[in-house]
């Protein structure tokens, strides 16, 4: 992966963050470290355990597809699934939750590093 590319996953990541913990929830770990790879964000929204896998693009790119968020396809989900899996079964103080849910969320970023859209799907797959 590009710095290019890694700065603006970053960058959508930190927004995401941001936004969820204004909204109340939890971020209980970020870039959470599994033996099988990493989580963007694990965070509890109320009693419910959210696995948030983010994608970030930039706005007039000509690759990948139309919108970050179809980037999350079965393959990706496959992954996240078994990732968050590993992450409860490797966590001693795992949080106490009631649900557990995968969200996915797209943002578009322009030039300028500011978000034109967002696109979170709850309970994605």
């Amino acid at each position: 992966m590009t710095k290019s590319r890694r700065r603006t996953g970053q960058i959508a990541e930190d927004l995401i963050a941001e936004r969820l913990a204004a909204a109340g929830w939890e971020i209980v770990e970020r870039n959470a470290r599994t033996r099988y790879g990493e989580l963007d964000i694990v965070a509890l929204d109320g009693r419910v355990l959210v696995f948030v896998e983010v994608k970030a693009a930039r706005a007039g790119t000509s690759y990948g597809p139309e919108k970050p968020i179809l980037s999350i396809d079965f393959n990706k989900q496959r992954r996240v699934r078994r990732l968050g899996t590993a992450w409860m079964a490797e966590r001693r103080r795992c949080p106490s939750f009631d649900d557990i849910r995968f969200d996915a969320v797209g943002v578009t970023l322009d030039r300028y590093d500011q978000a034109v859209e967002v696109e979170h799907i709850r309970g994605a797959f």
